[in-house]
């Protein structure tokens, strides 16, 4: 059985009596959170169930924000990225299912700024949100149910110096993660050890890419 069938499987069972209910998919950069999550949305929509599906990154705040020269970059990714007030004032709304459609704001990156776009939870509904640092106490409340992708470091870097042609060439990715995201996630690790307190782990690099 593939991961994404047995986790389907597992948030069909859990999420049986429940009308809203929250998957995280966390993991740290590389570990690829965007392709196991468009997977387990396929395949719970293959049992006629209504999937969201939002990512972390549609919920950074712009870049004159998160990117101030008067922090180290690496708490700059840790402390100013993300508009994680919004992001659980909207959850909290979802979760309520006291509208029918609700507007969010989703990060606009070609353009730094903000667009709506409507979500419905008129129905029972399975919320999946994949992101990195989805375990931190800020937001883990949100969750109902949390997998989290435990990749090595190295593996993660090899896949991002082929993904992120947009930062510039293989030195600038590298000093970008050195300097930026690495050292933020190696505190998320230290300090929350996600590995440990997710509900279901995948460990290892074949199922993704």
């Amino acid at each position: 059985m593939s991961y994404e069938q047995e986790i389907s499987k597992v948030i069909l069972t859990l999420s049986e009596n429940k009308k809203i209910f929250v998957v995280g998919i966390d993991g740290l950069g590389g570990a690829g959170k965007s392709t196991i999550s468009e997977k387990i949305c396929k395949k719970l929509e293959n049992y006629h169930l209504h999937v969201i599906l939002l990512h972390i990154d549609d919920f950074i705040n712009t870049r004159k924000i998160r990117y101030d020269s008067a922090y180290p970059e690496w708490e700059c990714y840790y402390y100013l990225q993300w508009r994680y007030d919004y992001f659980i004032g909207i959850m909290n709304q979802l979760k309520s299912n006291t509208e029918n459609n609700i507007a969010i704001e989703l990060y606009d990156k070609e353009n730094d700024n903000y667009f709506k776009k409507n979500y419905s939870t008129k129905e029972k509904t399975i919320i999946i949100v994949e992101g990195i640092f989805l375990q931190r106490k800020e937001i883990q409340k949100i969750f109902d149910y949390m997998i989290y992708i435990n990749i090595p470091e190295n593996i993660r870097m090899q896949r991002v110096l082929k993904r992120d042609s947009y930062i510039g060439n293989t030195k600038q990715i590298i000093s970008k993660y050195e300097n930026r995201y690495f050292p933020a996630e190696r505190n998320y690790f230290k300090k929350y050890h996600p590995e440990q307190t997710a509900n279901f782990v995948i460990n290892g690099q074949k199922m993704i890419y």
